[in-house]
């Protein structure tokens, strides 16, 4: 008769992100609520953030359940003074930061691209594109002071394949693949890599309303794998960036897309 045999908890301190610090905007639910928890998971402590306060205290409720080290904290990546009340917090409750994953974005509009109107511009590069320059640049000195780590910008497959449909979005989204170019490249001396992320359609609702719209039937037919991606399939590659695995690759744009055609 065989003995039975006994699982060995697992060391804490071998997880590839322990006692690391990591902020991920717009992380509440989808993309960014998977890469909070992949973090966690591996190790870090993350604070999570986003607009709604109940949506905060619903995502920490959930990952705080699950026994992972998060802190939640309400913040619109639009407003400054959101954005240092989220760094001051993590100083305050963890006296550091180490990573910084922007994924808040909005897109107020799907359409023919003479529809939108100047607001609608001004919104979605004002927080797709400025505030996460304006949010890297509060984090920066305070991950330089840990002697370094990593940044990820979380982009999309429309900044490679422009469709004329997802108009200001998908322009903001191409800024965000020249942003991590350059910024990789101006923070090189301060040991910080920055690389960003091309998603695909990933199975959220941002993305089940754009397959429903008639008129962008045809992209199915860009999608290698003829599915939707899961949140969780993009986590695992944004831990990995954030890692020491990860220490010789800057300022890259990795798609994260099953096999979507189209590069710039």
């Amino acid at each position: 008769m065989h003995s039975e045999m006994k699982i060995k908890p697992c060391d804490e301190s071998k997880k590839k992100l322990h006692e690391k610090v990591a902020i991920v905007t717009g992380s509440t639910y989808g993309i960014g609520f998977a890469i909070a928890r992949r973090l966690a998971q591996d190790g870090a402590h993350v604070l999570i953030s986003s607009r709604k306060k109940e949506n905060v205290e619903k995502a920490a409720e959930q990952l705080k359940d699950e026994g992972l080290s998060v802190y939640a904290i309400q913040c619109h990546v639009g407003y400054k003074e959101d954005r240092e009340r989220l760094v001051a917090k993590a100083l305050e409750v963890y006296g550091k930061i180490d990573i910084l994953v922007c994924n808040a974005a909005v897109n107020p509009f799907v359409g023919p691209i003479f529809d939108t109107t100047e607001d609608m511009w001004t919104k979605v590069f004002h927080v797709n594109v400025i505030s996460t320059f304006f949010m890297i640049k509060l984090v920066a000195p305070h991950i330089e002071k840990q002697g370094g780590g990593s940044i990820i910008l979380c982009s999309s497959f429309v900044g490679y394949v422009p469709h004329p449909t997802f108009g200001a979005y998908a322009i903001s989204k191409t800024t965000l693949l020249g942003l991590t170019n350059i910024l990789a490249q101006a923070m090189r001396h301060m040991n910080i890599r920055v690389n960003g992320l091309a998603l695909g359609f990933i199975n959220t609702s941002f993305s089940k309303v754009i397959l429903e719209t008639p008129e962008l039937a045809s992209i199915w037919d860009l999608i290698g794998v003829y599915r939707l991606g899961e949140p969780e399939e993009c986590a695992g590659i944004a831990s990995f960036l954030c890692s020491e695995d990860a220490s010789y690759i800057n300022g890259e744009n990795i798609a994260v897309t099953g096999g979507m055609r189209g590069r710039l």
